[in-house]
């Protein structure tokens, strides 16, 4: 019987491909650029009404990422995994909220909450932006 030697690994650190190693700091904004593709695409599929198996979990995923990541933008204080626990609970409460309000005034459809989640989601973004803003503008003094 013959026994196969294996080598042993180089002591490089790269990906196995010969290239690069791949860094986390290299990772975030290519994870950050696919959910907003991933919810960009659920809401044209949901607002356009084109039937695709890939429209009920984007247009879920949207429903879930835009008020969390507005929400997350406005808790930049608090720590990581509260962050993440904090804006996540904020966008369902925003969603159940929205439903509950639609759904009390008789007005519910579909695309009327997809659009009622981006305004929201839109002004909590722009508030945030706003209030960044102002932080910045130096103050004139009179001396």
């Amino acid at each position: 019987m013959q026994t196969i030697r294996i080598k042993a690994p180089s002591s490089d650190t790269g990906s196995g491909s010969g290239g690069p190693p791949i860094r986390h700091e290299d990772a975030l904004p290519l994870l950050a650029g696919t959910a907003v593709t991933v919810g960009a695409v659920g809401l044209v599929l949901a607002l356009t009404d084109i039937e695709s198996p890939l429209r009920a979990p984007f247009t879920l995923f949207f429903l879930l990422a835009a008020p969390s990541a507005a929400i997350a933008a406005a808790l930049r204080g608090l720590e990581p995994w509260g962050r993440i626990l904090a804006s996540v609970s904020g966008a369902v409460a925003v969603n159940l909220l929205v439903a509950q309000a639609m759904l009390a005034l008789h007005v519910w459809s579909v695309r009327g909450g997809i659009a009622a989640i981006t305004v929201i989601g839109s002004l909590i973004h722009l508030l945030v932006l706003v209030r960044r803003l102002r932080r910045r503008t130096p103050t004139r003094r009179t001396s």
